[in-house]
């Protein structure tokens, strides 16, 4: 892996001037999230176009471009189940939120409305953009800030540029005009956009609590997904009222493996059995529960895995929270861990604590499997879609290699992403993302971020 510069420049032309020219990564420690491949200490991924062909050890390399990735860890892409990446370029503007309302009043009651098109652009390439860039090769757009087909066609073409494996959810937005073209549009959307990279679900909220009656799951919007042929995500699934709209989409048989909710926090026992008892999925956002404090501000695992659900992690929101997946794997692996120690201490009784092997199934098989593409992404396995990682087991922070789970899970970060695949395309390179003029970048963002404060309304 730590070839001198010159060659793999050499062998990135080579891999960029031949598209579609099988590629053999040879050497690295893979680990396959696969179950019946496990980990291979010492082994090969052979790349057939934008699949997966062969995994194993010493593969033959035929004719393929063989990358020597000794001195790395080989890994599915990390998929991200929900983020609302229209707010890019305003990561960090409130770092201390308090609570929801405290984000709902600023984000979308101040600035939401005075998103352009343009700026929804700006906004969700610059979060596909850094998402590849720590490693997530699967992003879910929550775009709730659908407020004309322009705003949707601006987002979706966003994706489509950064070359990630998009997932766009759209929804209306809570507040401020649109033109009432959604959900209907949706399928115009569908039909233009949909491609290999590209997949669609609905975006709802659990209960008409926060936006009226119009953006809130039931039979209406179950059936326009059904029509579609979608699946459905959930935001904003907390407390008492999401547990009875639960018990109630149970009974309207509204629930099921296509229908995903989003945080799940505070939610009573019986609304965690209708959820196991019908499949449904589940994705957490670690730290946004427990740093914005949602509900119990204690992210839903032992509840989810107490009825058999394994959940997708999230990012959610950059205005207040990190944005890669290393953080959210290691927020909710430490927060059960601690509650359970806790709940345990003084009884005499065994602690039941989640594994790193666990939070990187979350990260990755199971976020797969969460959006809807757990047959496509997810695990190398042979068969699936060529998403993957090189993650440097050499580098200050993650040498020597002991464990190549635990060292992905708790030493890595987005420094450590060497390279980065996304349906057999290189799109990271030597630490490098590809195609991305970070000057101009840098001064898109600014004057979109510029103009958005400058329009919003004062308080």
């Amino acid at each position: 892996m730590y070839a001198d510069d010159s060659h793999r420049a050499s062998q990135l032309a080579q891999l960029r001037d031949q598209p579609g020219r099988r590629i053999l990564l040879t050497g690295a420690t893979v680990v396959t999230m696969d179950a019946a491949l496990g980990v291979l200490p010492a082994g090969d991924v052979l790349i057939d176009g934008d699949t997966i062909a062969a995994v194993g050890t010493g593969l033959d390399a035929g004719d393929a471009i063989v990358v020597d990735v000794s001195g790395a860890i080989l890994t599915p892409g990390f998929v991200d189940t929900h983020r609302h990446a229209w707010e890019a370029q305003l990561r960090r503007l409130m770092p201390d939120v308090d609570d929801l309302g405290g984000y709902v009043t600023s984000t979308l009651m101040g600035y939401a409305p005075v998103y352009r098109p343009h700026d929804m652009y700006v906004g969700t390439r610059l979060a596909a953009l850094t998402a590849i860039d720590s490693g997530i090769t699967t992003m879910l757009d929550f775009s709730h800030n659908s407020r004309s087909a322009a705003h949707s066609e601006h987002a979706i073409q966003a994706l489509l540029d950064a070359g990630i494996r998009g997932v766009h959810a759209s929804m209306a937005p809570h507040f401020g005009d649109w033109d009432r073209q959604w959900p209907a549009d949706v399928a115009r959307l569908r039909d233009r956009y949909a491609g290999d990279l590209l997949t669609f679900r609905l975006a709802t909220l659990a209960t008409d609590e926060i936006a009226g009656p119009d953006l809130a799951y039931g039979p209406r919007l179950a059936e326009q997904a059904r029509r579609l042929g979608v699946g459905v995500s959930v935001d904003a699934v907390f407390g008492e009222p999401s547990s009875r709209a639960i018990l109630a989409w149970r009974r309207q048989g509204l629930l099921g493996p296509d229908v995903t909710l989003i945080h799940a926090t505070g939610l009573t026992a019986e609304a965690w059995r209708a959820i196991g008892d019908t499949g449904t999925t589940i994705a957490l956002a670690p730290t946004s529960d427990a740093q914005i404090g949602l509900e119990t501000a204690i992210p839903a695992i032992d509840e989810a895995l107490a009825v058999g659900v394994r959940p997708g992690l999230s990012i959610d929101v950059e205005v207040a929270l990190a944005s890669d997946m290393f953080t959210q794997m290691r927020a909710l692996h430490a927060i059960q861990r601690m509650r359970a120690v806790n709940a345990a201490y003084g009884t005499g009784g065994e602690p039941r604590r989640i594994s790193t092997f666990d939070v990187l199934d979350f990260a990755t098989a199971q976020g797969a499997r969460t959006n809807g593409l757990g047959d496509v992404t997810g695990s190398l396995t042979p068969g699936k879609q060529a998403d993957l990682l090189v993650i440097g087991a050499e580098d200050i922070n993650t040498m020597p290699l002991n464990d190549a789970i635990g060292t992905v899970v708790l030493g890595a970060d987005a420094r450590n992403i060497d390279t980065v695949f996304i349906a057999g395309t290189v799109r990271k390179w030597a630490g490098r993302l590809l195609d991305v003029d970070l000057a101009t970048l840098r001064d898109e963002v600014a004057a979109s971020r510029d103009h958005i404060l400058d329009a919003k309304p004062a308080a």
